[in-house]
């Protein structure tokens, strides 16, 4: 049957060798029939097609004549009588089909190969509420968790004070055990970290009795927050290597969701902060003075004359704070017309209508 090479790799005619080789890994361990989802049929393609596009001869030879090409290296998926055991001696390595490369990094991903991965401990989410004034001008919030922390007893070794660690009888204090496995390419050996000494290859002689030798132990820590000035609703904080603990890796981060609480009379809109101030008609004709409450408490605002209905009065650095400083506080002014008006301002504003005003 005629095969379309690079078709199988998902890749163009002409492809480099880098670009060959890293198809055949993506799509390898994509297809590994010893994986969940795993297609037999489909990887002995993809095999094929490395072991013929990864030869600089065949490679050539393909090239030229297309489908008219013959594979004449043997073996099924063009390896040539290849012998998996060997490969699992050989570290990920091995020559087959006149072609060389390493699988560790495929199959590190499902079990097979590779070095010590290291293990990280959960990440945890936690929410706080925050004030808007707490939000504009940041602040220092202290949370009690519980959760799996390095256990204070022993300091995360897992031994009792004073007790030595011995080398771990089940892998033998390399880390790592070793097991034979079948599968449809037949019986290979494969290398998994040790559990009972998390790869180490030392276990402690007496265990510690807080954390029965397990390093981590679930117990409740105070943190401190530092909440950043000017912080938005919605936003997240990160606090690196603050989640859980793991026994002989490296602990989870801690991220805080912050709500903020909406504010009465002040809105926020970037580094800016606003209100409204109505004033009286006579106010905003003759000019006045007026008070407004800001985040920096009361401040005393003029307005001068003949100011118009919706206009703006900008009071400088009283907004939220930031690398460039503070942004300005801005007051929009709202003029109230009376409803109802007395005889007397009644005759005196028909007068001002005779005055053309």
């Amino acid at each position: 049957m005629n095969k379309d090479y690079y078709q199988i790799l998902g890749l163009q005619k002409g492809s480099s060798k880098d670009e060959v080789k890293k198809a055949f890994r993506k799509m390898a361990a994509k297809y590994h029939p010893d994986k969940q989802g795993g297609d037999e049929e489909k990887y002995k393609e993809v095999t094929e097609a490395y072991a013929i596009l990864s030869d600089d001869k065949k490679k050539a030879e393909y090239d030229s004549y297309g489908h008219a090409f013959n594979n004449s290296g043997g073996g099924a998926g063009g390896f040539g009588g290849f012998n998996w055991g060997d490969f699992a001696q050989q570290g990920g390595g091995f020559s087959a089909g006149g072609f060389e490369f390493d699988l560790n990094d495929i199959f590190e991903n499902f079990g097979f190969g590779g070095g010590r991965r290291q293990e990280r401990g959960r990440d945890v989410s936690i929410d706080i509420n925050l004030s808007f004034s707490e939000s504009i001008f940041g602040i220092t919030r202290k949370v009690l968790l519980t959760k799996n922390n390095t256990c204070a007893q022993c300091n995360g070794s897992g031994a009792k004070a004073g007790s030595e660690k011995i080398s771990c009888n089940t892998c033998g204090g390399n880390g790592k055990v070793r097991e034979t496995r079948q599968s449809v390419m037949g019986s290979f050996s494969t290398v998994r970290e040790c559990s009972d000494c998390n790869g180490t290859g030392k276990i402690p002689k007496e265990k510690c009795e807080h954390c029965r030798g397990a390093g981590v132990a679930r117990t409740q820590e105070e943190i401190s927050i530092k909440v950043p000035a000017g912080i938005q609703n919605g936003e997240v904080i990160r606090m690196t290597g603050r989640g859980e603990a793991q026994s002989a890796g490296q602990p989870g981060d801690l991220y805080i969701k912050v709500h903020v609480e909406a504010h009465k009379t002040i809105r926020r809109e970037g580094t800016t902060l606003s209100t409204n101030l109505p004033i009286k008609l006579t106010d905003a004709i003759l000019g006045s003075a007026y008070r407004v409450e800001t985040l920096d408490g009361s401040l005393e605002v003029k307005i001068p004359a003949g100011i118009a209905h919706g206009e703006l009065i900008r009071i400088k650095e009283k907004g939220v704070p930031s690398e460039r400083g503070r942004g300005d506080f801005m007051v929009k002014v709202s003029i109230e017309i009376p409803k109802k008006l007395s005889r007397k301002a009644q005759k005196l504003i028909e007068e001002l209508k005779e005055e053309g005003i």
